[in-house]
C-alpha cells in the first residue's frame, strides 16, 4: 500500500482523533449497550463484536470481556460502562498504545 500524504490539517484532525481514542471508546461502549438491548441477529452480533474491540482497546481485562461476551447480557455491558464512567473498574496497563496502527490512517 502507498503512503499516504497528509496535509497539515489532516494530520492534526488524525493526531487528536487518537488523543481522544479513549474517550471516544467510551462513548462507543455505552451507545452498544443501548443497540444491544434492541437488536436482534446479525446486529446484536455486530454489535458485540464492536464491544469487544472496543473494551479490548480500552484496556478491560481480558477475563471481564470473555465474561461479558460469554453473558450475551446487554447488562454486563453496562455494568463495565458503569465502572468505566465511575473510575472504579481496573483496567490493564499493558493496552494497546492510542498511536495509529499499521494499516490505521496516520501510520
Amino acid at each position: 500500500m502507498a503512503k499516504r500524504d497528509y496535509s497539515a490539517y489532516q494530520q492534526k484532525v488524525i493526531k487528536r482523533y487518537y488523543d481522544n481514542r479513549e474517550a471516544i471508546d467510551h462513548t462507543k461502549l455505552a451507545e452498544l449497550c443501548t443497540t444491544l438491548y434492541l437488536a436482534t441477529g446479525k446486529k446484536r452480533a455486530k454489535s458485540w463484536e464492536a464491544a469487544e474491540k472496543a473494551m479490548t482497546r480500552i484496556g478491560v481485562p481480558a477475563g471481564r470481556v470473555k465474561h461479558v461476551l460469554d453473558s450475551d447480557d446487554p447488562a454486563e455491558l453496562a455494568k463495565v460502562v458503569e465502572g468505566l464512567e465511575k473510575g472504579t473498574l481496573k483496567l490493564e496497563t499493558n493496552k494497546r498504545s492510542a498511536e495509529p496502527q499499521k494499516g490505521e490512517p496516520g501510520a
